[in-house]
Formats: structure tokens, C-alpha cells, sequence
């Protein structure tokens, strides 16, 4: 199943799922069930089909937003009047295309990643990140291929392992004896 597949094949029940999903990723399915009043073997066969299909991520409930149509993702570097960067993250909370924001230093001020369905999907989100007040300007960084996705699995087996919290990882040595 492509992820055209997997767009057309959602419906609204579906898309319920997936939102409970994301509010409460460890919900169980028969709690999952009786909160959208679906059978628990319909609740439990939506879930499973999904994981297949690879819209949502075994073990976690990360959801491929490209499965869905999101399939362009940018990165946005505002530049922001310092006396307007409450407001200026709080209008950014309210565009749903803005998946996560960041005070940073260096170039910018405030970094976002955006999806969109399309480059002109893209506009109409950089046009409505343009008119919050307090937005001085934008510098936007399409992503044409993701190499490593969002992962925390390497530094948490590390520390599994009595690893350091700092620097690289480093090549265990074999025990000999």
C-alpha cells in the first residue's frame, strides 16, 4: 500500500483513531474502542492495518505524515522583533501545518518544521507565518529526502548499556577470557 493508497483508504473513523492516537499514544485499544463506541476487534484491526501499511510506526504512535498527503516538509528560520516572540509562537501554535518550533541561536531567531500538501499548500502557510505581527522575515529550506528519522533509541540503548550521557558513542570492548 502507497501512501496515495493510504490517504484514500482513511475514513472518518480512521482519522478518529489516529487523533485519539496521538492525544494518548498508550491508550489501550479497549479504551480506544469505548471512547469512539467502535467494536474492540474493529478498533484493534484499524490499528494493525495501519501499522502495516506504514502510516503509523510500530511502537510508538508516530504518524507518516506523507502517508496522509503532507508530503513536502520545510524548514523556517523567522527572523522576529524580540519584543514580539510571545506572540509571535503563540500565533505559530495556531497554524496546524507548523509541527514544532524552536528558539535558536545564531541566524534567526525562532526555527519551525512545516508541512504541506504542496509548494502552493507551502505558500499559503509562509504567507500566514508572514503576517503575525512581530515577523520580520523568513528563510525557508525545502527537505527532499530524510535520511535519519526523529529517533531516540541509540542514545537510550547507550545509557542502557552504561554508556556516558556525553560525546559519541563509542565501540565496545570485547571481554576476553
Amino acid at each position: 500500500m502507497n501512501g496515495s493508497d493510504d490517504l484514500n483508504s482513511l475514513d472518518p473513523t480512521d482519522l478518529k483513531i489516529l487523533l485519539e492516537l496521538i492525544r494518548d499514544p498508550r491508550v489501550q485499544i479497549g479504551d480506544l474502542s469505548e471512547t469512539l463506541g467502535i467494536a474492540r476487534n474493529t478498533a484493534q484491526s484499524r490499528v494493525r492495518r495501519m501499522q502495516r501499511s506504514g502510516l503509523l510506526h510500530d511502537g510508538g504512535r508516530e504518524i507518516d505524515l506523507e502517508a496522509v498527503g503532507y508530503d513536502v516538509v520545510a524548514f523556517v528560520t523567522i527572523e522576529v522583533n524580540h519584543r514580539e516572540l510571545d506572540g509571535v509562537v503563540g500565533a505559530l501554535r495556531l497554524i496546524a501545518q507548523v509541527l514544532e518550533v524552536h528558539e535558536i541561536s545564531g541566524r534567526g531567531d525562532v526555527w519551525c518544521r512545516v508541512v504541506a500538501t504542496d509548494t502552493h499548500n507551502l505558500q499559503a502557510a509562509l504567507r500566514s507565518i508572514l503576517r503575525i505581527k512581530g515577523v520580520i522575515r523568513t528563510e525557508t529550506v525545502l527537505a527532499l529526502h530524510t535520511h535519519i528519522q526523529y529517533r531516540t533509541e541509540p542514545l537510550i540503548s547507550r545509557l542502557a548499556q552504561g554508556g556516558s550521557l556525553a560525546g559519541p558513542a563509542q565501540p565496545r570492548a570485547q571481554k576476553t577470557g
